[in-house]
Order: structure tokens, then sequence, then C-alpha cells
């Protein structure tokens, strides 16, 4: 049976090196230890556990353009582009909403696609161009679709407008905007809880009269 094959008798090699095991050993040690305390001590211990995961969860390098820029820095392999972006570089307009790609409040651009970063680990972009909202604008001439949004008024509270124009833009470029019914599915991946929606159509329709064919 296949559960055999997978086990080894004593003394007989695994294939794994005696660090890579006790690497293994200390992390989930480590991460139990974590989950069977109390939650007051976590909280109370906060930054020091914080230390201890940096010393268990090794930086690796990473190289990427940001918004036109080159960077090059080392992060931790679960860091989200999501946080990369707001925490190390400061790009506070991508907004972490659901935390979990089900609201497009962090749509960014990735070599040109709209992804969620929150969903999107930091290291798997590397070598990529990130576009943020940004970076959308030409120093003070704001994109077409920033204007648009403006004029017909596709924001209220503005907390998913970076997100809904990132999107939108990367709509057009698609061509899924044939139809109001077309824009209103393929936009269906960005909440408004205020209800623009209405007018997140219009402002599409306007720059894609104004987009050749």
């Amino acid at each position: 049976m296949s559960s055999k094959k997978q086990c080894s008798q004593p003394g007989e090699s695994t294939g794994n090196s005696t660090e890579t095991r006790r690497d293994f050993i200390k992390k989930s040690s480590f991460l139990t230890a974590i989950a069977l305390t109390p939650v007051t001590i976590v909280k109370s211990a906060e930054k020091q556990w914080d230390e201890k995961f940096a010393d268990i969860f090794e930086k690796v390098p990473l190289t990427l353009e940001v918004n036109g820029v080159k960077h090059s820095l080392s992060v931790e392999p679960r860091t989200t582009l999501l946080d990369l972006l707001r925490e190390e570089f400061a790009l506070t307009g991508t907004k972490k909403g659901c935390d979990r790609g089900q609201c497009g409040a962090c749509t960014v651009h990735v070599n040109g696609v709209r992804i969620n970063s929150c969903l999107s680990l930091a290291i798997t972009n590397s070598g990529k161009k990130v576009t943020t909202i940004e970076g959308l604008a030409n120093g003070d001439d704001l994109h077409p679709m920033q204007e648009a949004f403006i004029k017909h008024d596709g924001f209220q509270c503005g907390y998913c407008t970076s997100g809904q124009i990132m999107s939108a833009t990367a709509l057009v470029k698609e061509g899924h905007t044939h139809s109001e019914a077309e824009i209103k599915e393929f936009m269906s991946g960005n909440i408004c809880r205020c209800g623009a929606y209405p007018n997140i159509v219009k402002a599409i329709q306007e720059v894609k009269g104004g987009q050749p064919s």
C-alpha cells in the first residue's frame, strides 16, 4: 500500500537532512505553542513573538517594479502583495477590505492584468510590474477613468473607489464593455457598499466612448 511506501525503517535514509527535520519540528512546536497560549498572554508578548516569527520565517529576496520604480528588498514568504504595498511602500490607496478576495478593494494591475493583491504573495510577483491607484495618473493629470468617476459621482464613502477604478480601467482594455449588462458582470468582483453602481457604469461607458473600438 502507498502508506507503507511512504514510511521508512529505523536507520534508513528518508532523503531529508537532519537539519530539515529539526527545522520542521522547531516551526511546528512554536506554532503549536502559540495556538495553545491564552489570548491575554499572546497580546502582552506580541512584540517578542513578532521577532520570533521573523527568526523562523526567513526573508527571501524580491525584485519588482511598482509604479515605474524598481525595488529590491527582502520579504517574508508569507507577505501578501497588498501588505507589501501598504506597509513597505506606504501606497495606502490600495485598500484592505475583506482580505479574502471577495470585495475587490485591493485591486491592482500586475503586468497590465487586474488581480486581488490580498490573494497574491509578494514573492510570486518577482520581476513583474505592479501598478496601483497612485501610479494611474500622469503626475497631476488624472487618468480618464479617474476623471469620469469624479464627473459621474462614481463613489460615496470612497473606500472601494481605488479598486473600482483599477478594475474599470482593466475592463476597458479587456474589451468587456459592449453593454451595460456585460460591464456589470465583469465588475461584479468589486463591491460598493454605498450602492454607486449606476454611476460607476456611466463612468466606464464614457471612457469606453472615448476609446477606439
